[in-house]
Order: structure tokens, then sequence, then C-alpha cells
């Protein structure tokens, strides 16, 4: 029976266990230009028992961004920022894959360059609360429709990014294609209502994300890139006509490419870290994309040390993805493995701040 303390490949690489620590927005990057240090570098360190780190989302562009104090990965001082993270994670035994992002109408103007308008696949305004630059709130505003001659120059972004993910050491790329970010977006028939080659059907709605898999395995080798997706996700004002057979062509496409994993979002965790407990009667991805996508599956979402070991076993995931948990408890693996008990997280620290509830949970012994 397989634990999730047996080691397993992604493409060429053999991580030590099944337990993944998930990509977390933690909105700590220096400023002015958002750029990782060495207390971000001490935080992953930590971390580094895990089989997997998905580092934190990560602008590919100023044009990405829309949180406040998250990192970006498309200037030099970036690069270098992270190249602390990645260097003090190979030290202490670890392997760590950077999420590109870019989260197009979940911005304010106020983070865009010459504070224009947000940008999306369609001019829909999604409803909620949008942070602003300057850690405010305000309500989301209408975005502007990428018109299709600016493509090109968005997927450009992401293989500069993808170029700058391998120059500052990092292990392998994530694609962020859920929560309700671009790529997702462009996925969705509630956020997509274009008329053009990346709207209205299927096929068309999928293009851009496979148009960034293709660029980023270009660069990379298929072995070291993985896509996460929220299938029935309703996080960010997100919803689809017909989201099993959408993603049940994406998980298609993504096999024929031969991705390193596909990162599967549980809808029971629709609120994306906006609040705890589980949402009842969710639909169940695993069970329902499994026979679809015959590759390396990782699965996120609620789960607890014993459901984790469980989805394990069963065949269910390959390796499962803990978030909060992996905050409050940088030795989780070890805690698991051996019973102890978990720390307690600080949702009041979760976003911004310094050293407290980052960096200060204990370990064991």
């Amino acid at each position: 029976m397989t634990t999730l303390f047996d080691s397993f490949k992604v493409g060429d690489l053999v991580l030590k266990n099944r337990l993944v620590m998930a990509p977390l927005t933690r909105m700590r990057s220096t400023q002015p230009g958002n750029v990782p240090n060495k207390l971000n570098a001490e935080y992953y360190a930590q971390r580094a028992g895990a089989g997997l780190i998905v580092a934190e989302a990560t602008q590919i562009s100023q044009q990405g961004q829309g949180y406040p104090g998250t990192p970006g990965i498309h200037s030099p001082e970036q690069v270098a920022g992270w190249k602390l993270v990645t260097e003090a994670v190979h030290r202490a035994g670890g392997v760590i894959f950077l999420q590109l992002w870019h989260v197009g109408r979940i911005s304010h103007s106020s983070h865009q360059p010459g504070r224009q308008a947000p940008v999306a696949p369609s001019a829909i305004r999604p409803s909620g609360k949008a942070f602003t630059a300057d850690w405010q709130m305000a309500d989301f505003e209408t975005p502007r429709a990428l018109e299709l001659k600016e493509i090109s120059s968005l997927l450009a972004d992401y293989v500069t990014a993808a170029k700058n993910a391998k120059l500052a050491g990092f292990d392998g790329v994530e694609i962020h294609g859920a929560n309700g970010y671009l790529l997702d977006q462009f996925l969705q028939t509630g956020s997509n209502q274009r008329t053009d080659k990346y709207g209205g059907s299927i096929e068309n709605r999928t293009r851009l994300l496979l148009e960034v898999v293709d660029a980023a395995t270009a660069i990379w080798g298929k072995a070291r890139v993985g896509v996460r997706l929220s299938p029935h996700g309703t996080f960010n004002d997100m919803s689809d006509s017909d989201p099993v057979a959408l993603f049940s062509y994406v998980l298609g496409e993504l096999g024929k490419r031969g991705v390193g994993y596909v990162h599967l979002i549980e809808p029971r965790s629709s609120n994306a870290g906006a609040g705890d407990g589980n949402i009842e009667g969710a639909p169940d991805n695993s069970k329902i994309f499994r026979g679809i996508f015959k590759g390396t599956l990782i699965s996120a979402g609620g789960y607890t040390p014993e459901t984790a070991k469980q989805a394990v076993a069963s065949g269910a995931a390959d390796a499962v993805a803990f978030g909060r948990l992996f905050i409050s408890n940088p030795d989780l693996p070890r805690r698991i493995q051996s019973g102890a008990e978990l720390n307690r997280y600080d949702r009041n620290t979760f976003y911004g701040g310094d050293a407290k509830g980052y960096t200060d949970y204990p370990a064991l012994g």
C-alpha cells in the first residue's frame, strides 16, 4: 500500500515524500520592487522537508499583480532575491517549483502601469473586493478586454518569467490556471465571452492555457512543468456552463503533453484561503477527473493528515498538498509521520507583516 512517506517521481525528479507545500500568498516581499528577501529564504528553507515546495504565486509582469507585497519574477532584482530562496531550500535538501501568475481582472488600477484598468478576457467585473496597492479594500473595477494583438506579448511575459525562474535556480515551474485568475478566466464561460479564437468553444477557451504550457515546456522540458486547476471552484466569482466537459478536455490535453503533474484543487475549499471550513456537498474532483489524466496528480483542498493518507493509499491522488498546516508547522511531514501534535495557525498573520506568524512557528525538538 502506498503511503504519504513513500518517494515518488515527477519526471526525472525523485521526491522524498508525497507531502506537497501548496503555493501560499504571504505578501512579505521587499518594497519597492516586490523583491524576495532573506526572511522569505528562511521561511521556505524551514519547510524543505516537503517532498515538493510550490512557491507562492508570483506575478510574471507588473500588469499581472493584484495584491500588495507579492513577489515578481520579471526584474533582475527579483531573480536575485529568489536565488536566496532556492539556494536556502537546496541547502536544506528541498525541491522547489515557482508558480507563474497573472491575476487578470482580480487586480486594481493602483497596481497597474500608468494606473490603467486591469485586463481580462472580457470586460466583466467580478463581484467582491480588490486589494489596492496601499493595502486597502475597494470594489473590483471593470477590466479591459485584452485585444487579440496583445496575446503575443502576454505569452512573451510568461516566457520571460519561465526563463527567469530557471536563472533563479528553481527546479521547475507551476502554471497557475486556477482560482479565478487570468488563465482560469479564459477557461470559463462566466468570465470569457470572447468571439475570437480565444473564446466560444472549449477548444478556443483552453487555447491560451495550452500555449502557456507549451511555451514553458519548451524552456523547462515537460517533466519540470506542472499545472494548477480548480474545476468547480467559485472563488473570485468564477463559473462555467459545463465544468466537467471543460476540465475533461483540459486534462486530456495536458495528458497528451506529458506535463510533470497536475495540481487539482478540490472545490470543498473554494474559499482559497479566505476562511476556514469545507463546503459541504461539493463535487469530488479526484473522483470525477482521476481517470482522465493518467500522469502524476497532486490533490489539494481541505485535507487532514488522515484523509491525505487515505487519498494516497486509495490511489485517488499521487500526492497531497497542504497549505495552512504548512504555515504553522514548518516540519509538517515529520509531525504527521510521528503522530505529533500540530501547531495551530494564526489567520491574523497570514498576509503581510514580518517574522511573526511566518518564521517563528516552532519545529519539534
